[in-house]
C-alpha cells in the first residue's frame, strides 16, 4: 500500500521489483512481464475488496516523465466518479488506513472469488 493517496481516496498499490532497476527502460522480458501479471492481479483484487468503478495504471520515467522515485514501480489505482486522480491533490494516507487497505487487499489476493488467486505458496518470504 503507497504511504501517498491521490485524489479523493486512499488506497493504491505500487509493483515494485526487488531488483533495483531505475526505469522502464531497464526492465528485461521475465521481469515485465511480471510486474504486469502482478498489476492484473492486484487490479482484479481491488474490484473484489473495494468494489471500485474501475482501476487505472501509471508509470513515470525521468524527470520530464514525471518520475520523483529513482526505482521502477507501477502504481495501480482504484478508481471511482469523482476521484480526482489526475488533479494531483497528493496527500498522506494513515498508516492505520492503509494497513486496514492491505488486509482487505490480501483477503481479496487469496479469495476464492479471485480468477488468478494467491496460494501460500506463491509468497517469498
Amino acid at each position: 500500500m503507497a504511504c501517498d493517496g491521490f485524489g479523493n481516496y486512499g488506497g493504491h498499490v505500487m509493483i515494485i521489483p526487488t531488483a533495483h532497476l531505475e526505469a522502464l527502460y531497464d526492465l528485461d522480458e521475465q521481469t515485465g512481464s511480471a510486474i504486469m501479471w502482478e498489476t492484473k492481479r492486484v487490479a482484479l483484487a481491488m474490484k473484489l475488496a473495494w468494489n471500485p468503478a474501475g482501476t487505472s495504471t501509471r508509470q513515470h520515467n525521468e524527470p520530464a516523465g514525471n518520475q520523483h522515485v529513482w526505482h521502477y514501480h507501477q502504481h495501480v489505482f482504484p478508481r471511482y466518479a469523482d476521484d480526482e486522480l489526475y488533479r494531483q491533490l497528493r496527500h498522506r494516507v494513515s498508516v492505520e488506513d492503509r494497513a486496514r487497505k492491505a488486509l482487505e487487499l490480501r483477503s481479496a489476493l487469496f479469495s476464492a472469488e479471485h480468477p488468478y488467486r494467491l496460494t501460500d505458496t506463491d509468497v517469498v518470504r
